[in-house]
């Protein structure tokens, strides 16, 4: 039965579900969600229900590591739906969950039924604690929002949170970064890990329209410094170029992710990862609810990866992360200069790499760039 665990043993395979509702979109979001399509929540939550029984029919999903809801606003939907989903879901015994969750959606009530249904892990969108920054994104919540969130992530009980914090924004000023650190560090039990994005003007977006509101190299990579100082001097280790954790206190899933592991996506837009297959649902959720009321899995698209392919993709994506790759990855590691440095057998990025990895991913050895061509 779903929602039942299975044997802790199971090789590592995670579920995402996608949650495409939002009650207003930030300029930067790129993402597949949507602000006047809450008529179709009830409808959506069933179709979600119905694409993993699909799914079950057809092997296409087995007992998940990690479940993660993500969107969108996983938060939009009610709480007992939401729940209802995760029942579905089978899991081995210890699996973490985690939900994404508004600020403004983080009451004691709502927070206690995801426990209460064997969330594990929050993620929270605080992005900046300045007004100014705040206004200028297009968030909603207010500056003690980070404030209001820790004291029911407290009440409840959750170990292990999540903070996603956002900077570059041409409003922000160093000083707001650096308040904005001295808030989320400076709480009484600060969140065990932090995820601090630089803001990315994406094509189609309000912010990658408008070249005046694109963030400046140069402050970035003075904002990322920061960010990163303040965090390793506060106990936190870098896991990914945008994440850093305490000890034992990883996101499994995003590990998952980096490490080319085997994941379904289920909801609308959603991707999978089975095999040397990756296949993604359709966009909208009209198109996705319709589907699955014919009976079809909602799939738009695959493709199927060579090895060579799968493989340079792995080390693009380790490169990202404080494991690294194999010495033999680089021709001539010692012109990296300052970019890498060499831990062993592994090939590190430095601070100063992270800001600049996707040229250092443009220095693999020859080898292994046949496999992009």
């Amino acid at each position: 039965m779903p929602g039942q665990t299975a044997s802790s043993s199971s090789a590592p395979f995670g579920v995402y579900v996608h949650v495409p509702f939002c009650r207003a979109r930030c300029d930067y979001c790129a993402f597949a969600t949507w602000t006047d399509r809450d008529h179709l929540i009830g409808d959506y939550v069933a179709a979600l229900h119905d694409e993993l029984a699909l799914r079950r029919e057809r092997g296409t999903i087995r007992p998940a590591t990690s479940v993660f809801f993500g969107g969108g606003t996983p938060s939009r939907i009610p709480a007992a739906s939401l729940c209802g989903v995760l029942e579905a879901i089978e899991r081995v015994e210890g699996a973490e969950v985690t939900v994404e969750c508004n600020p403004e959606d983080a009451d004691p009530a709502r927070l206690d039924a995801y426990r209460r249904a064997g969330v594990t892990r929050l993620s929270l969108g605080i992005q900046s604690t300045s007004e100014r920054v705040l206004r200028s994104l297009g968030r909603r919540h207010g500056t003690g929002a980070l404030r209001d969130v820790a004291v029911a992530v407290g009440r409840v009980g959750f170990e292990s949170w999540n903070v996603d914090l956002i900077f570059g924004d041409r409003a922000e000023r160093p000083v707001d970064l650096e308040r904005t650190l001295d808030d989320v560090l400076g709480l009484d039990s600060p969140p065990p890990h932090v995820s601090a994005y630089a803001l990315t003007p994406e094509p189609g977006t309000p912010l990658g329209e408008d070249r005046t509101r694109h963030p400046d190299d140069d402050v970035l990579a003075s904002r990322y410094d920061l960010v990163d100082q303040r965090l390793t001097e506060a106990g936190y280790a870098w896991e990914e170029i945008s994440n850093w954790a305490r000890q034992g206190h990883e996101a499994r899933h995003n590990w998952l992710y980096w490490t080319e592991g085997e994941y379904a996506g289920v909801g609308c837009a959603a991707h999978s990862h089975l095999g040397s297959t990756r296949s993604w649902n359709v966009r909208t959720p009209q198109r996705y609810c319709d589907a699955l009321a014919r009976g079809d899995l909602p799939t738009a698209g695959e493709e199927s990866l060579d090895a060579s392919t799968r493989g340079f993709e792995a080390l693009t994506l380790m490169l990202r992360t404080r494991l690294g790759v194999p010495l033999g990855s680089f021709d001539d590691v010692e012109s990296l200069d300052d970019l890498v440095e060499v831990r062993g057998d592994r090939v590190v990025l430095t601070r100063r790499g992270r800001l600049l990895a996707n040229q250092v991913s443009a220095r693999l050895s020859d080898g292994t760039r046949e496999a992009r061509q």
